[in-house]
């Protein structure tokens, strides 16, 4: 009898690491509410507020990276005063916002305006925290 060796080289390598999925970017919807924020406004007032004009400022900023997106501003009111006259005073806010937003190179054609007076408060409650609340320009995607 004899003797008979085998050998054998077995190399193996190791897969290069998996790099995780990218994170999804987020979505429209999420964008938006980040990036758009309300106007608010003084008792009986329509006037654009200094805390306004940066809220503002960084709505416009998004909205002219996002051609495509068009908004409904609503005008929203306190729960003085008669409906008829809250009527007016949101849509007199809301078209300050649009004025405003325009102002900064939004397209006048992609924002448009409706007052909900006080007909669809944020808050119910009757205290000026409250009643500051739903004295505001709020902002929705329009689809």
């Amino acid at each position: 009898g004899g003797r008979a060796e085998a050998s054998a080289r077995v190399t193996v390598s190791a897969a290069a690491p998996v790099a995780p999925p990218p994170q999804p970017a987020a979505s429209m919807d999420e964008q938006f509410r980040t990036n758009v924020a309300d106007a608010y406004f003084d008792y009986n007032k329509a006037d654009i507020r200094a805390d306004a004009r940066d809220a503002l400022a960084k709505t416009a900023q998004f909205l002219r990276g996002n051609p495509q997106i068009k908004v409904n501003i609503e005008g929203h009111c306190d729960e003085r005063g008669s409906t008829e006259y809250n009527l007016g005073l949101g849509e007199t806010r809301a078209q300050a916002v649009r004025q405003f937003l325009i102002s900064l190179g939004v397209a006048a054609e992609r924002l448009n305006t409706v007052s909900m007076g006080k007909e669809k408060p944020f808050c119910t409650e009757s205290t000026e925290e409250c009643w500051q609340q739903n004295r505001r320009g709020h902002f929705v995607q329009a689809r």
